[in-house]
């Protein structure tokens, strides 16, 4: 097992996604600190691990502030001697279109994906940096941070946000042999359960039969164990030289995502002003202008029949 003796930190880990990543790097050989908000499924969460031989320690926090941070590096520290690996995926949805989304819904979202990535990073490289450990941060994006979603102002800026924030953790890290990448999931979830476009997806995995390939294969959706093996393949010392990469995973796909690169580049003599860009932006930019949101294949008509 590649990541024997390692200790890891997942943050969100009481269910779903985040309970299948830290079964894969128990599974790999690490011991886990289990967070959650929700005290009964840390209890679950850390009891299953032990119970399949595991070693687990549970922190039932909200993620956000300086100390629960503090307090999740701790208990690795106090419970198994070390840490190793960090991954940030708690997180929340609060989606509204613009105009009904409050400041409260905005900062909810944007406390506990973006600062609370932030200061859980803060604290882990801190330590790492100190004991001279090359650790691992692995921080969870997602496709509307890349592409933008209708009603999700909120989660796109933190989603966006937190893979900005490994680009330049990527750099400030490297001397300290520390790596920082940002994994993009697509999978079945609370959250797609809800959409009917995957309803027969999620309806197949909860039968426990293959989704169709339209999902795995052409949409690159699959389930939460989809995306929990390159969550330990990041965390292992094989990963060493993967830095900076915002990384795309689910179902039978994997992609690197590019960095943002301009799409066009064209000069003028003496600059742009108004009247310049209004005799020649289209001409010149309109053909190179760049398209938001996701976009899916055609479904097959069998599967569209079951979501009319």
């Amino acid at each position: 097992m590649s990541l024997s003796g390692k200790v890891a930190i997942v943050t969100g880990s009481g269910r779903g996604l985040g309970l299948s990543y830290a079964q894969e790097l128990v599974r790999q050989g690490a011991a886990v600190v289990i967070n959650d908000i929700d005290q009964s499924a840390v209890d679950s969460a850390v009891a299953t691990i032990i119970e399949q031989g595991g070693q687990a320690v549970g922190v039932a926090a909200a993620v956000g502030s300086t100390e629960t941070a503090k307090s999740l590096v701790s208990a690795a520290v106090e419970n198994f001697g070390r840490l190793d690996i960090l991954v940030t995926n708690a997180g929340v949805l609060r989606d509204k279109s613009l105009l009904k989304m409050t400041d409260e819904d905005f900062d909810l979202v944007i406390n506990v994906h973006l600062r609370g990535t932030f200061t859980c990073v803060r604290e882990a490289y801190g330590y790492f940096k100190e004991n001279g450990i090359s650790g691992r941060i692995i921080a969870i994006g997602s496709p509307t941070g890349q592409r933008g979603n209708f009603g999700q102002t909120n989660y796109a800026a933190a989603k966006a946000g937190i893979v900005g924030m490994v680009r330049t953790w990527a750099l400030e890290m490297k001397r300290s042999g520390v790596t920082a990448n940002a994994v993009i999931p697509v999978a079945a979830t609370e959250m797609t359960k809800t959409v009917p476009f995957f309803r027969p997806a999620v309806e197949a995995e909860e039968r426990g039969e293959v989704m169709p390939d339209f999902y795995r294969k052409d949409l690159g959706f699959g389930s939460a164990e989809d995306v929990a093996g390159i969550i330990a393949f990041l965390a292992s010392d094989e990963a060493q030289n993967i830095n900076g990469q915002a990384i795309g995973v689910g179902g039978d796909r994997l992609q690197i995502w590019t960095h943002p690169e301009a799409a066009v580049t064209e000069f003028h003599e003496g600059g742009w002003d108004y009247a310049t860009l209004q005799a020649e932006f289209t001409e010149r930019f309109a053909g190179s202008q760049q398209s938001v949101g996701e976009k899916f294949p055609e479904m097959p008509a069998e599967l569209a029949a079951q979501i009319a």
